[in-house]
């Protein structure tokens, strides 16, 4: 069936504004996944039932519910969620006053830190490069292009046969290790500048972190954290750490931390000793203000970060922005570029000669990720909240509407009702190719009409002249 058929038979389907709903419901998912069952919701003490839900009855057949994928390539409507739920967590912690974070947490110490790899051969980029010369294949040492920083040559590599690609991969498959190493080492080291032993530190301070990760157009993962200083109390879960403490210690903890980490990777076959893996030479590590007008109004591009102090709201939408990045936005022309291909063909070859069952027996899972296999997302205990916290409350909201539907006169509450469901996968996406146009096209009005509203309340005057 043709495209504009597909679409006109579901325009014209008595059952056309139901099955919108159920669109609706899903956010306008690119790809939801599609479920068959039922489930009942009840009164836990007097057992009543409430109200009944079946996917029998709806226009399909089937239920469609959220594919949940992080990546704005995969799916706008879902990945913008998850940057949703994201900056709340990292502003929660951040600047407090929501979330049951007390506001009190924007004066605790705290530094914005971006960490980088170190180098494994010269990369096109925009910068000017001062190494001269040639290399042993001919070809210049370093950049001596001038690239815009569109350019789809940017990041890669000058000289493939110069460039590490085996460092590259083994260097980005223990990231994960070199950051909790980091982490280690960074309580140590502001033990150190405070003048204690670390176990006298951990008395009376605790760090805190939230972090990204994010690909760098070379190909190879760098970290995003807010590190923040609280105190300890037994019973209070965000206490302020004592006066005395400053930032300035943070900072010095962080220089020193950066400096002397180091991890010792496994060998791989045919070499004698791992290497050893530290960050690169350029790190940035940044005082946080708090929040007041001036920033109220700051975006979510990285032009905000580049001049003044840091603002808590402006470093939150900026680590959001990059929770919802991946390898394909390496890759904008969708074309492949040769330098992303030939780190994945190291991965696969170097899964190829590894042990199963050694220190990269899952290197052949990650591939699709550059090597890297750590989370994107992550943060301490004690930060703030947590993404399935934030995830649990709009469930609680999704039920509260649905029983004040169902039972407007009663004064029913989420925490008192119970609900049994009996569910089975039945598929991913939407059924047809003309219902997905449909879905696709209501996602970007959706968008359109969600980014009209935030321009309308940054700017009031134009909301007059645009209505």
């Amino acid at each position: 069936m043709r495209l504009d058929e597909s679409v006109a038979r579901r325009l014209r389907s008595p059952d056309f504004d139901r099955w919108m709903r159920g669109v609706s419901a899903t956010g306008y998912c690119h790809n939801p996944v599609r479920l068959v069952g039922s489930s009942t919701t009840l009164h836990e003490t007097s057992g009543e039932v409430l109200s009944e839900y079946a996917s029998a009855n709806e226009s399909d057949g089937v239920t469609f519910t959220r594919c949940g994928n992080r990546r704005s390539r995969r799916c706008e409507s879902c990945s913008h969620e998850y940057k949703g739920d994201t900056w709340h967590m990292i502003m929660a912690g951040a600047a407090g006053g929501m979330k049951d974070v007390p506001e009190q947490v924007a004066e605790h110490p705290m530094v914005f830190l971006t960490l980088t790899a170190p180098s494994f051969g010269a990369v096109h980029t925009t910068a000017s490069d001062r190494r001269v010369g040639l290399c042993e294949h001919g070809r210049p040492t370093g950049c001596r292009c001038h690239h815009d920083i569109d350019d789809t040559q940017r990041g890669d590599a000058v000289c493939e046969d110069c460039y590490d690609y085996v460092g590259h991969v083994v260097w980005q498959y223990h990231a994960p290790e070199l950051w909790r190493r980091f982490t280690i080492r960074l309580r140590r080291e502001l033990a150190r500048s405070l003048g204690l032993t670390q176990r006298a530190a951990s008395r009376i301070v605790r760090l805190q972190f939230a972090k990204v990760a994010e690909f760098q157009r070379r190909g190879v993962v760098h970290f995003h954290a807010i590190i923040r200083i609280d105190g300890v109390h037994p019973e209070h879960p965000f206490p302020a750490p004592p006066t005395a403490v400053t930032t300035a210690h943070l900072l010095s903890a962080i220089g020193a931390a950066v400096r002397s980490t180091r991890t010792v990777a496994a060998p791989l076959p045919g070499e004698e000793r791992g290497r050893t893996l530290v960050w690169g030479k350029q790190f940035d590590a940044r005082a946080i203000v708090r929040r007041d007008d001036s920033y109220r109004n700051l975006g979510e591009s990285s032009e905000s970060l580049d001049s003044g102090p840091l603002s808590d709201r402006a470093v939150a939408a900026y680590i959001a922005k990059y929770a919802t990045k991946a390898t394909e936005d390496l890759e904008p022309t969708g074309a492949g570029r040769a330098h992303i291909k030939r780190i994945k063909s190291t991965v696969r070859e170097l899964a190829a000669t590894i042990d199963v069952e050694g220190p990269y027996g899952q290197l052949q899972r990650w591939d699709g990720m550059l090597g890297f296999r750590g989370h994107f997302s992550t943060k301490s205990r004690r930060y703030s909240v947590t993404l399935g916290s934030l995830r649990g409350a709009r469930r609680t909201w999704r039920l509260q509407r649905l029983l004040e539907a169902a039972r407007p006169s009663d004064d029913i509450t989420a925490d008192e009702v119970l609900v049994l469901g009996s569910w089975a996968y039945a598929g991913m996406g939407w059924l047809t190719d003309g219902d997905k146009a449909l879905a696709t096209n209501a996602a970007d009005a959706a968008r359109q009409w969600r980014d009209q509203r935030a321009r309308d309340r940054r700017n009031p005057s134009t909301q007059r002249s645009t209505r």
